[in-house]
């Protein structure tokens, strides 16, 4: 009886070295990847037998782009063939670490923020994608200078997550002078409900009674913003 040689798959040490994405990011800098090599950076190591660069064009086919990825649960991730919980949750770390380095900010020169249209372009990066409601809070001095962005809570907005104690724990904590409130609607369209403005004004109140102004809240959708301000719901910035 003839035995037949078994196919051996393609892995990442097939590749000649200088074409692995590792040793292609080390010579060239990670701009000169494709995304399917910066995944397979990622990832580290496909499945036995197979190339992690198999693994990352299954996801990129899997969820169409990038974007797809990042928006994709850990348990929809871990799904796909090669990816595994531990492979889901370094995936969803990378793509959170990037959204924070868009949105915060964090450098020794600090925006000065005068308008709903620069707390939306400061904050989407971190808030466009989300499938829950977060809501934070921007932490102003006197000139409106960003001091900090403070997340104070992640789940359906109402009177027992929001609590002013929180929100202003933070902003005294901070020695900011004025605050601006944001969260996003993961339905897409940022029209402030009229739970969105009881807690606005609750919260409008309370900074009122320590001495901060508030000055917005700034409410994400899908390439829309909404300000409670602009819409004459309550006081603040003018313009």
């Amino acid at each position: 009886m003839k035995t037949g040689k078994v196919k051996k798959s393609f892995t990442i040490r097939d590749l000649p070295l200088a074409e692995r994405p590792r040793e292609r990011l080390q010579r060239f800098g990670a701009e000169a990847l494709s995304a399917q090599e910066i995944l397979a950076v990622l990832l580290g190591r496909g499945v036995s037998g197979e190339s992690v660069m198999v693994t990352a064009q299954r996801l990129l086919s899997q969820f169409g782009s990038l974007k797809g990825i990042a928006d994709a649960s850990v348990e929809e991730l871990s799904g796909v063939k090669g990816i595994g919980l531990a492979k889901a949750a370094q995936i969803k770390a990378a793509f959170e670490l990037s959204g924070r380095l868009g949105s915060y900010a964090e450098t020794q020169d600090k925006p000065v923020v005068e308008t709903p249209e620069a707390v939306a372009a400061l904050v989407r990066g971190r808030l466009g994608s989300k499938k829950k409601e977060h809501f934070l809070a921007l932490l102003l001095d006197s000139r409106n200078k960003l001091i900090k962005i403070a997340e104070i809570s992640i789940g359906s907005l109402d009177a027992s997550i929001v609590h002013p104690r929180e929100v202003y724990k933070e902003a005294i904590s901070a020695s900011a002078s004025a605050v601006i409130f944001v969260h996003n609607h993961p339905s897409g369209d940022p029209t402030a409900s009229e739970d969105d403005i009881r807690l606005t004004r609750g919260l409008v109140e309370a900074g009122e009674i320590i001495g901060i102004e508030v000055l917005d809240h700034i409410i994400i959708g899908d390439k829309k913003h909404f300000s409670l301000k602009r819409e004459g719901l309550f006081g603040g910035w003018q313009g």
